[in-house]
């Protein structure tokens, strides 16, 4: 696909974005996109680390609880105003990420994945256990919604979920600028083989520490914006069925690819809140479709259209090629 044509595509989404809450036919359906494209602006930070670099982090949930709870914690009990504390949670998860990072991807493959597994209990515990800090069980209620000075009432559905949209088109276009980068390829650099990019002189733990903070950077600002529209918070949001719902966007959509979160998330929670009727038993449909899914193609929904467009690429310079091939033979 040229660059035109993915510049229209992305201007077709964006267009389709902003007309949504005037066609949607609830405030419900409107409340479901907010949350989507909220964890599809988690599952991009997950993709960076998993897709362009080859790091399966399966702590990734935790940290978007680490920032959520960090703004609030500083809206409610110590009166931040919901920016302030927007920035620092970002900081403090990419902080902590740092420390996370600096221990765990000494390690190599799955062994990395199964830290991170106990790193993600441990915030779970840390957040259920540490009362004082952050309610424990009872969790964090009532948490101030974004201010812009008064000119904008983030009570209202539709400005919050504009406003969830200008942050995932933010950082569609800095994770765009980052994969395209001199940085990004070093990171699928280190993805394809690390003997090699380490010949080619690229620092594989800086590197891989860098994919790891800019990943979870994401993700609390993912959790920053998830505190701000839900306004309330419990232990289980760190729990580790919230990475593998992450995950899930991710392979759904199309693993090392732009649009996949975005396409899995949106997708995904569709067709979750469709089953809704279903209740408990929504998941015996569910869990064989993924499956399924999984299976037959594992390159995603992104993987799919691509290996499609080359396809229909090649078949058009063959057929080129041989009707130019007949031209000279009649000439």
């Amino acid at each position: 696909m040229n660059q035109k044509s993915l510049h229209w595509g992305w201007l077709v989404a964006l267009a389709i974005a902003l007309v949504f809450p005037f066609v949607s036919t609830n405030e419900y359906y409107l409340s479901v996109a907010t949350l989507a494209l909220i964890y599809a602006i988690s599952a991009l930070g997950l993709n960076l680390l998993t897709g362009y670099t080859g790091q399966f982090n399966l702590a990734h949930g935790g940290f978007m609880a680490i920032g959520a709870y960090a703004v609030g914690i500083l809206t409610v009990d110590y009166e931040w105003s919901f920016w302030a504390a927007f920035i620092v949670a970002i900081l403090v998860t990419m902080l902590i990420g740092f420390f996370v990072g600096l221990v765990s991807l000494r390690l190599k493959s799955h062994f990395f994945s199964i830290f991170t597994l106990c790193v993600g209990y441990i915030i779970f515990l840390l957040i259920e256990k540490w009362e004082w800090l952050t309610q424990g069980v009872v969790g964090i209620m009532n948490v101030p919604v974004p201010e812009l000075g008064g000119l904008v009432d983030f009570e209202e559905p539709r400005a919050q979920y504009y406003l969830v949209v200008f942050f995932l088109a933010l950082g569609l276009w800095l994770m765009n600028r980052i994969v395209r980068s001199i940085v990004g390829r070093s990171f699928v650099a280190v993805r394809n083989s690390e003997p090699l990019a380490q010949a080619l002189g690229i620092n594989l733990m800086r590197t891989k520490i860098l994919s790891f903070v800019i990943s979870v950077a994401y993700a609390g600002a993912a959790g920053a914006l998830y505190a701000g529209y839900v306004r309330f918070l419990g232990p289980d949001m760190a729990y580790v069925t919230h990475t593998f719902t992450v995950v899930m966007f991710v392979l759904v959509g199309g693993i090392g690819t732009l649009a996949g979160p975005v396409i899995g998330a949106l997708l995904v929670s569709s067709l979750t809140q469709s089953l809704q009727f279903l209740e408990d038993y929504r998941m015996l449909i569910f869990g064989p479709l993924l499956i399924i899914i999984l299976i037959f193609i594992p390159a995603g929904i992104v993987g799919v259209w691509r290996k499609f467009k080359a396809k229909r690429m090649i078949a058009a310079k063959q057929k080129a090629a041989a009707a130019k091939g007949g031209s000279y033979a009649s000439n």
